[in-house]
């Protein structure tokens, strides 16, 4: 045969045969991972065509429907997209299921507007499957995850709850005042919470539900006071957790260190069906920070409402808790019910004045995770009505040093009769004030607040009417609320009239300082309380109930002794004190001011060591979490090449 013959048979089987476009790669590396929090290597090449909307999706179980995701980036937030080629790299948590991704083709002309997430960006379409990779997840035998502290009833006991993956074999506590003598040993009770229990979608439907693991509950009893103690959680069999530490309570101080705020959420290193919220990132920071400057002194974190924001998509509680175990893992995290972990339109309590104030905020969860996933002290619970357990962590209290501790429930029945108001007027009335001069109320939705919230002005009028007489007759040092994601201070306050604060040797008189603190990670920021000729532009100055407010994302550090109660806000960008107020034990409001003031005493005496040299270290600490688990640039670059998220007043 000819070189002509050989030629004119090649271009007749081109004709007949074209050649098939290369197959698009996907790849992962490693297979297996260790731990919550690692990250995870993509590799893909081959895409003929790319668009600048291809996008990578996330997907566990392996087998979710193409729409079902967990959450997805855009291939065009790696440098190289243009070339059809790329990689990138995800910190994943462990879902008690295998991983595993899909790339999808997605031009501008197939965007449904119809289908989008909750910010109505559009979610992205599943049509055209060019990639598949092998499946992927986290090794055996690496020992229980999501590990958090609680007090109990007790003083002289900590409660941990972590998770794992199976429930058919015994976990373990086991506890000492020596890292290499653990020799106390608890044995964990186990539960767990079915798809049949939520109440409404996208909570029990496929989309939203994961299947939540094993909950494990020990407590670690017969603590000495104010002793560092290590503990490390786990079984011979499913492996053991690494080995943390907490100091215990100490009845005997008077001294009490708190770490305050509401409405945090969590961080995701992908877009998902919901906003979540970034911040979240710098709060946890900078209370380690706090917490690794005290040595060995006690403290806790209060988080009132708005937990994990994740209304009904179960993967974003695991989020969330991986993200808070550095802190959580240190030192008792306290919580009380915001709308967004329970509010479902056939919830029991929903009087008529309320039909505007409970509706969906739940995303179908009715309490359930929460209730579950957390175990305060007391024993309050209100029935669901449905085949889901009991709600439960509505109210409690307990003693921390010189400030009694009060936690109760927007959310559920809190009018007088109810159990609730039975609970707090005798919790109120029944405080030692020779112990705990200093009483300390948070709830969820605020009872004062200049914002422009109208929605919930039903509830706040009862709040006033039914539960400001307990707090005053009681005298209640201080109110915090979250719900308003903003900080805002209030004067001593009492039907919206200031009291004076005796800073001019005049009468005073000790009425509560009211302060919303719902600004650790979310948001969605409602304007202020607008002018009434020009509604969007707030009142400036402010009403003079209103002392301060702002809007940077921080938390609120809290310092007592039997002798005066500090109250700081600690804004994110720099970790530096940006408002203060002093109280004394008597009710006295001493002072109350900016950044100037809050540079004070409290930051010098207590952290101040730490503040000004450590901030590396606690980014060293803290750096296997950040490089694993912040993602922020990558997330936002993505965003930058897809949409623009759109603010929308949602509290």
């Amino acid at each position: 045969m000819n070189h002509l013959t050989r030629f004119l048979l090649f271009l007749i089987f081109s004709l007949f045969h074209p050649s098939t476009p290369a197959q698009v790669s996907l790849s992962v590396t490693p297979t297996i991972l260790a731990r919550s929090g690692d990250p995870i290597r993509i590799q893909w090449s081959g895409i003929a065509s790319p668009s600048e909307l291809d996008w990578l999706g996330i997907y566990s179980p392996p087998d979710s429907p193409h729409d079902h995701f967990i959450g997805y980036t855009f291939l065009s937030s790696s440098p190289s997209w243009r070339s059809g080629s790329g990689s990138s790299s995800l910190p994943l948590v462990n879902l008690r299921s295998n991983y595993s991704f899909r790339i999808f083709h997605w031009a501008k002309s197939e965007v449904d507007p119809k289908r989008h997430d909750h910010d109505n960006n559009p979610l992205p379409g599943t049509a055209h499957l060019l990639a598949e990779s092998d499946v992927f997840g986290f090794g055996s035998g690496r020992g229980p995850e999501q590990i958090h502290l609680a007090f109990t009833e007790k003083d002289d006991e900590m409660r941990v709850m972590f998770v794992t993956e199976r429930g058919d074999e015994k976990q373990y506590v086991r506890y000492g005042d020596r890292e290499d003598r653990l020799d106390g040993v608890a044995e964990a009770r186990v539960g767990r919470y079915e798809r049949e229990d939520m109440c409404e979608s996208p909570a029990n439907e496929s989309v939203g539900w994961r299947d939540p693991g094993w909950i494990h509950d020990g407590v670690m009893r017969k603590l000495k006071k104010g002793v560092r103690y290590y503990y490390q959680v786990g079984s011979d069999t499913g492996g053991w957790s690494a080995i943390q530490s907490f100091v215990s309570r100490n009845e005997d101080s008077d001294e009490t260190i708190a770490f305050l705020f509401g409405d945090m959420g969590t961080a995701t290193p992908y877009s998902t069906f919901l906003r979540t919220q970034d911040e979240s990132i710098a709060t946890m920071k900078w209370i380690l920070r706090d917490i690794e400057a005290l040595g060995d002194k006690p403290a806790f974190v209060s988080h009132i409402g708005d937990i994990s924001y994740a209304r009904g998509y179960a993967w974003l509680w695991d989020q969330f808790f991986t993200q808070i175990e550095p802190v959580a893992s240190k030192v008792a995290y306290h919580v009380c019910i915001g709308n967004h972990e329970y509010n479902w339109p056939s919830q029991p309590w929903r009087p008529d004045w309320s039909q505007r104030i409970y509706g969906t905020d739940g995303g179908g969860e009715c309490g359930v995770p929460y209730s579950l996933k957390f175990h305060m002290p007391g024993n309050s619970s209100e029935p669901t009505g449905t085949r889901a357990p009991a709600t439960k962590n509505l109210y409690y209290s307990f003693d921390m040093g010189a400030v009694h501790f009060v936690y109760m429930s927007t959310e559920t029945n809190f009018l007088p009769g109810s159990s609730q108001y039975n609970f707090l007027k005798h919790d109120l009335e029944s405080v030692d004030r020779n112990k705990t001069p200093f009483v300390v109320v948070q709830g969820h939705r605020p009872m004062y607040t200049t914002s422009h919230e109208y929605r919930d002005t039903p509830l706040r009028e009862r709040m006033l009417q039914h539960l400001e007489p307990l707090f005053v007759k009681n005298n209640v040092t201080l109110a915090l609320w979250g719900h308003v994601h903003r900080y805002e201070r209030f004067c001593p306050v009492n039907n919206s009239t200031c009291g004076s604060m005796g800073l001019n040797e005049e009468n005073w008189e000790a009425f509560p300082v009211h302060v919303v603190i719902g600004m650790a990670g979310q948001d969605w920021q409602p304007i202020w309380e607008p002018r009434a000729d020009h509604q969007n532009d707030p009142i400036f100055p402010q009403p003079n109930r209103s002392l301060y407010r702002g809007g940077e994302f921080g938390y609120t550090r809290l310092v007592a002794t039997k002798d005066k109660l500090t109250l700081s806000y600690v804004g994110n960008h720099d970790g530096g004190v940006h408002d203060m107020v002093e109280i004394l034990a008597s009710g006295q409001v001493l002072s109350g001011g900016g950044a100037a003031a809050g540079d004070g005493a409290l930051v010098r005496s207590t952290f101040s060591l730490y503040v000004k040299g450590a901030s590396v270290l606690v980014l060293g600490a803290f750096i296997g979490y950040v490089l694993g688990f912040v993602s922020r640039a990558r997330k936002e670059a993505a965003l930058r090449n897809s949409w623009t998220p759109v603010k929308a007043e949602d509290i």
